[in-house]
C-alpha cells in the first residue's frame, strides 16, 4: 500500500471505533478480517498508526480545540501528522491527494488546521499535566489519590506499549525448552524477572502460526496477570473456582499449576466468553476444568456448593485503568459500568464467592485497576462485614506460591508498569477461619456473654 493509502485506512478504521461500541482491538481485529487483501507489513502500520492516535487522543484532542477544530478522525490523521511523526504541511496535499485509495483532498478548514500546527509538537508547556499525561477526567482524582507522588511516573508508563508475555505450560514443557524452541522459530526472548513461566517476546510476532504455540507450550499472559493466579496457590488435588474466568486465562494458569489433578470451575455471567477457552483447554492438555455460565453472582449454583472449595479467584469486572498500554481506547470510551457502579458490584460479587470458600480455604481478589476504591478499600469493606475471614500476607505467601525476588511490599500483591514493566494488577488473599476457630470464637462469645452486660443464665 501507498503512504497515502495507509492514511486512509487509519482514518476509515478511526471512524469505525468512533461509531462502534466494541473494544479498539476487537474492531481493528474484524477490520482486517473483513480486508484480506491488504498484507501483513500493511496491517501492522495501519494498526501501530491508530493505537498511536489512541495514545496520544489527549493531546492531539488539546491542540485540535486550541485551533477550534472538531476531533474528527480525519483531523486526528492530520494533527498525528504533524505534531507527532514530524511532517509538514506542505507535504499533506501529496498525501491527501483524492487519488486512488488516497484520503479526499483537505479541505479549507483543515488546510487552515495544517497551518496552524506546522512546526509545532505534540507537548505544549500551556498543555495541563492530566492532558499530557493522556488521563481522563473521571480517573484523575481517584489515580492521584491512589498513587501521590508516583502519578506522573505511573502515568507515563502507562503511555508506552505494552510488552508481549507469554507464559509456558508447565503440563507440556519448561521454560528452558519453550524459549529455546522460541528462538529456533526465529523470536527474540527472554525470561520474565518475576513469573517463572513468564517469556517477554520482542516485537508482535504471528504467534498464532508457531509450533510452540499450536502445541501448546505457550499461552499469552501478561506478567502480572501469570503472578496473580500464582499468589492464589492452587495445588494438585485442590477444588477451585475462578470466578470471573472470562476467556480463561487464569483459569488455564490455575489448572496447570495443579498438574491436571483436582478440579477447577470456571465461571462467568457471559457464556460466550467461556466458549472460546475451550480451544484454550484442548491446545493445553487440560482435562481437569469444566466451565459454569452463572445468570449472576447471585447464581442458585453458588448457594449449592457453599464452603466447598479450597481456592476461590475473584478477578472482578473494574475499570482497567492497569491496562491502558494495551487497550488505550478505554480511557475515552468506557463501554461497561462506570466507577461508581463497579464499586458496588465488586462488592457484591466479593460477598457472594466468598460462600463458596471452604473453611481454612482462601479467596483471591484481584483487580487490574490502580484505584483504591476497587482494591484495598474493597478489602477494607469486606473484612469489616465477614470476620471470619482474615487478610493473608501475600509477601508471606510468594515464598511458596512464587518464590523468587519480592516485587513489592505490604500485605497485597500491588504491580505496576512503572514499577515492575507489568500491566498494574492488585491482589488480596483472604483466608477463611478453620471450623475449629470458628466455633472457639462463638463459644468465646457465649462464655463472655454475662460480661458484656448482657443477662446471664438463672
Amino acid at each position: 500500500m501507498t503512504p497515502s493509502a495507509r492514511l486512509q485506512a487509519v482514518a476509515d478504521l478511526l471512524t469505525e471505533i468512533e461509531a462502534t461500541p466494541r473494544p479498539a482491538d476487537a474492531l481493528v481485529s474484524a477490520f482486517f478480517r473483513s480486508r484480506r487483501y491488504i498484507g501483513a507489513h500493511d496491517r501492522n502500520a495501519i494498526a501501530e498508526a491508530v493505537y498511536a492516535i489512541l495514545r496520544r487522543y489527549a493531546r492531539l484532542g488539546w491542540w485540535l480545540d486550541r485551533s477550534n477544530h472538531p476531533p474528527t478522525p480525519r483531523a486526528l490523521v492530520i494533527a498525528d501528522q504533524l505534531l507527532a511523526r514530524g511532517q509538514r504541511a506542505a507535504a499533506l496535499d501529496g498525501l491527501f491527494s483524492g487519488g486512488k485509495y488516497a484520503p479526499e483532498p483537505l479541505e479549507a478548514a483543515e488546510s487552515r488546521l495544517a497551518t496552524m500546527l506546522d512546526r509545532h509538537t505534540l507537548d505544549h508547556p500551556e498543555m495541563p499535566e492530566a492532558v499530557r499525561l493522556e488521563c481522563p477526567t473521571w480517573a484523575e482524582a481517584g489515580l492521584r489519590r491512589a498513587l501521590g507522588s508516583r502519578f506522573a511516573a505511573e502515568l507515563s508508563a502507562l503511555l508506552e506499549n505494552a510488552p508481549l508475555d507469554l507464559r509456558v505450560n508447565a503440563i507440556k514443557t519448561d521454560r528452558a525448552r519453550a524459549i529455546a524452541a522460541l528462538r529456533e522459530a526465529g523470536l527474540t526472548c527472554e525470561a520474565t524477572r518475576w513469573s517463572p513461566f513468564g517469556i517477554r517476546v520482542e516485537g508482535r510476532p504471528p504467534l498464532a502460526a508457531l509450533a510452540p504455540f499450536k502445541a501448546g507450550w505457550v499461552e499469552i499472559q501478561d506478567e502480572g496477570s501469570q503472578l496473580v493466579a500464582l499468589i492464589a496457590d492452587a495445588r494438585p488435588g485442590h477444588q477451585v473456582v475462578d470466578f470471573c474466568a472470562g476467556a480463561g486465562g487464569k483459569t488455564l494458569a490455575l489448572a496447570a499449576a495443579m498438574a491436571n489433578k483436582g478440579r477447577v470451575v470456571a465461571c462467568d455471567v457471559l457464556g460466550r466468553r467461556l466458549e472460546r477457552a475451550a480451544e484454550r483447554l484442548r491446545r493445553a492438555g487440560l482435562h481437569n476444568v469444566e466451565t459454569r455460565a452463572l445468570s449472576s453472582a447471585r447464581d442458585p449454583w453458588v448457594k449449592r456448593h457453599k464452603g466447598k472449595f479450597d481456592r476461590v479467584l475473584v478477578d472482578a469486572p473494574c475499570t482497567g485503568t492497569g491496562t491502558w498500554r494495551r487497550n488505550p481506547d478505554s480511557r475515552w470510551r468506557p463501554l461497561g459500568p462506570g466507577l461508581s457502579e463497579l464499586v458496588p458490584l465488586q462488592a457484591a460479587i466479593l460477598d457472594s464467592a466468598a460462600r463458596l470458600v471452604r473453611p481454612g480455604g482462601r479467596l483471591i481478589y484481584a483487580t487490574c485497576s490502580l484505584v483504591d476504591d476497587e482494591n484495598r478499600g474493597q478489602i477494607d469493606c469486606f473484612l469489616a462485614s465477614h470476620p471470619d475471614f482474615v487478610l493473608r500476607s501475600a509477601a508471606e505467601l510468594w515464598a511458596t506460591a512464587v518464590g523468587g525476588e519480592l516485587p513489592f511490599t505490604g500485605p497485597c500483591l500491588a504491580l505496576s508498569p512503572a514499577r515492575h514493566g507489568t500491566d498494574a494488577f492488585f491482589a488480596a488473599v483472604l483466608e477463611r477461619a478453620p471450623v475449629t476457630a470458628v466455633a472457639s470464637a462463638d463459644a468465646g462469645k457465649i462464655a463472655g456473654a454475662p460480661d458484656q452486660g448482657e443477662p446471664g443464665p438463672d
